[in-house]
């Protein structure tokens, strides 16, 4: 396929998308102030599975306002596609529909930063799409993170046993880069002739946005394989700058078969990198400010994967009664693991040292918080379980009606029977409802097994198609997230961490206390904190963190040793489930060997 053929469906597909483009969920969480008191206005932009987000936030980390649009996803298996182009239309209108629900204008935006899933993007010579899809379709150049079509090449990657698999928990994932740009190499031949730079989403959007190639720390030490200590005492945060990329390590590209991506100083995968939160070129390019409705020059800072950036805007997040002790103990956010749930869920920690963990991805190098390391667990499918669980079932549609006739959520209306449930039989707290169990690998595990084929069990199945049969499913599906939430906590803190708290979205059973931050978009805080360190606001992104997140409501583990118990041994059994499948698997492949 002619790079020539891309461009001119390029174009009809954007006069076609610019058409029919609509807004999924806007919403004004406050009342913007009056002009005369503002101070600085910090946009944040977040692509995440299936939308493109944009907040705006005060000089006290407040939202005034936020709206999202949906982008486009192929499915066809194991891959998973989508379009850059589709991506951008969808910032833009998110951008500018933020922008009209905040009473805000373009030239009064003090700054940008972007966030995004961590899905590569292919483009050529002239910045245009190139295919990633068996299809051919030009538009389809992203291949999402969670698209396991390089399982195979994974599994050969990792039998390298190279040095560089240490960082990332001893293994690659076919969710990372490396698997990714094999299989399109070694079936995809024309694409891969024509690719002129692979890149993260985000960093894609920062590039798309001001021109400079420069790629974050945070994708592709994370993601990449590249060894981001390898600047531990080139530079510090304050003092950043563009940095040569000096962490690949070639042999490793050589051995696997991607050698051809070291040559030209590495200029397809990232020449120049620099810390989150580094001013970008000259700001916004003039074509890019018109299109987002802001105002050419306008700082942006290096990007984020998005569940990094929901790292940096809550992990700061301190309970005012517990602020006064914090204030002198630097140590104490190396002690707290913040959950970042979607379609997915991260697990995130940061320390000093280096701290090796099996089947823990890490440790990354200033991939999140500058200079200091990340460790990263992760469930591959968590709100996609709950989706698929509820969206599968006989009486989905039914609720999902009556969800909507009452402007609620289908997940509201679900606590609500359990709710009624309890009552009716007298249960003496919610959980124990179910006696149901599930295992919610359903696409894999990502930690701490690191088994991509691992499946998903529910245990526990009846006839019963009723309401209140979902309503119990549904209930055991989050006890199962929580659950391999509560597997992946002791695991580190049976290595080397000593986690002491979690900052997360969603309430889960790991008998820790949970902070949930003041504002629901920390996703999209976290990126305007990049935005916010770009522009000089804050000269490193800790300290902008600190300024700019706070807390909400802090949720404690129950003391009633019957809520204990019911989950220890719900919990055991959910260790058993895996076990049980390990053998059956074994089973199968001995009678079929």
């Amino acid at each position: 396929m002619s790079g020539a053929y891309q461009r001119r469906d390029k174009r009809a597909f954007l006069d076609s998308h610019n058409q029919r483009r609509h807004f999924s969920a806007v919403e004004m969480t406050t009342a913007a102030p009056p002009p005369a008191a503002r101070g600085s206005i910090f946009l944040g932009v977040d692509v995440g599975t299936g939308s493109a987000r944009a907040g705006l936030f005060d000089d006290n980390g407040r939202l005034l306002g936020s709206a999202s649009c949906p982008i486009q996803i192929w499915k066809d298996g194991d891959c998973i596609e989508q379009s850059s182009t589709d991506i951008w239309l969808a910032i833009c209108t998110s951008v500018k529909a933020a922008c009209s629900l905040a009473n805000v204008s373009g030239d009064e935006v003090t700054s940008l930063g972007f966030s995004a899933t961590c899905s590569l993007v292919a483009i050529d010579d002239e910045g245009e799409p190139v295919t990633v899809s068996w299809s051919g379709d030009p538009r389809r150049n992203v291949i999402v993170w969670m698209d396991h079509r390089a399982v195979k090449q994974a599994d050969r990657i990792n039998s390298s046993k190279s040095p560089v698999l240490e960082y990332c928990g001893g293994a690659v994932s076919p969710e990372m880069e490396p698997p990714k740009l094999l299989w399109v190499k070694e079936n995809l031949q024309e694409s891969w002739s024509l690719a002129f730079r692979w890149m993260d989403l985000s960093d894609w959007l920062s590039y798309r946005a001001t021109g400079d190639d420069t790629r974050s720390l945070c994708t592709i030490v994370c993601k990449w394989t590249y060894l981001g200590h390898a600047h531990m005492h080139q530079n510090d945060e304050i003092d950043s700058r563009d940095m040569e990329a000096r962490g690949w390590d070639d042999d490793f590209w050589e051995e696997i078969g991607l050698g051809d991506l070291v040559d030209g100083h590495h200029s397809k995968i990232g020449r120049s990198v620099a810390f989150p939160g580094h001013a970008l070129g000259s700001g916004l390019t003039p074509d890019a400010a018109k299109e987002l409705g802001l105002a050419a020059g306008t700082p942006v800072g290096t990007s984020l994967i998005d569940a990094h950036a929901g790292g940096v805007g809550v992990m700061e997040s301190v309970p005012m009664a517990d602020f006064a002790s914090e204030e002198v103990d630097e140590e104490a956010i190396c002690h707290r693991m913040v959950l970042v749930c979607g379609t997915s869920t991260c697990h995130m920690a940061i320390s000093k040292n280096k701290l090796f963990i099996p089947g823990v991805w890490g440790p990354f190098w200033s991939a999140m918080v500058p200079q200091y390391w990340l460790t990263e667990g992760g469930q591959s499918a968590t709100g996609a379980v709950l989706d698929y669980v509820i969206e599968n079932h006989v009486a989905s549609p039914l609720l999902a009606n009556r969800a909507a006739s009452r402007s609620i959520s289908i997940f509201e209306l679900l606590n609500e029977i359990l709710e009624t449930l309890k009552q009716e039989v007298g249960s003496p707290f919610l959980a124990v409802l179910t006696r149901d169990h599930i295992l919610p690998d359903f696409h894999g595990n990502r930690s701490p097994i690191a088994d991509p084929i691992s499946k998903g069990i529910i245990c526990g199945l009846t006839l019963d198609t009723s309401e209140k049969q979902l309503a119990l499913l549904y209930l055991a599906t989050l006890q199962g997230i929580a659950y391999g939430t509560r597997h992946i906590i002791e695991h580190c803190n049976a290595t080397v961490i000593n986690l002491t708290v979690v900052w997360v979205y969603m309430n889960s059973q790991t008998g820790y206390p949970i902070v949930l931050p003041r504002e629901n978009e920390s996703v999209l805080l976290g990126a305007a904190i990049l935005g916010a360190v770009a522009s000089k606001k804050h000269p490193t992104v800790q300290d902008a963190m600190k300024a700019l997140n706070a807390a909400g409501q802090v949720v404690y583990p129950s003391k009633d040793p019957k809520v204990k118990k019911y989950h220890d041994a719900k919990y055991r059994i959910f260790r058993d489930l895996y076990e049980q499948h390990l053998s059956q698997r074994s089973i199968m492949k001995d009678a079929l060997s």
